[in-house]
């Protein structure tokens, strides 16, 4: 098996409290269908258990060079995949 193209290998962390996603994040999940009317994650494949441990969990994004929650980069289109605490980061320009 091939390994996946990505320029950035980002170490997820945890903190304690649960984190607030932005308005604007909100909208975009919205607009993909992975977020309901009410504001229920809907994400494809996520368990409920692992939906709640994301949501404790942010990394350092090379690509917005800021603390980023781990559900934005989860639905970014720079997401590889996760492997063992580490996100496989494609690193290309957001528009």
């Amino acid at each position: 098996m091939a390994e996946l193209e990505h320029k950035f290998e980002v170490e997820v962390q945890t903190t304690e409290k649960r984190q607030k996603l932005t308005d604007e994040v909100k909208a975009e999940l919205k607009a993909s269908g992975m977020m309901d009317d009410k504001g229920k994650l809907k994400l494809k494949g996520v368990s409920p258990k692992m939906l709640k441990r994301m949501k404790q969990e942010f990394v350092d994004c090379p690509v917005l060079k800021a603390e980023t929650h781990f559900i934005q980069c989860f639905v970014c289109p720079n997401f590889q995949s996760r492997v063992t605490g580490k996100v496989l980061c494609k690193g290309d320009k957001l528009k």
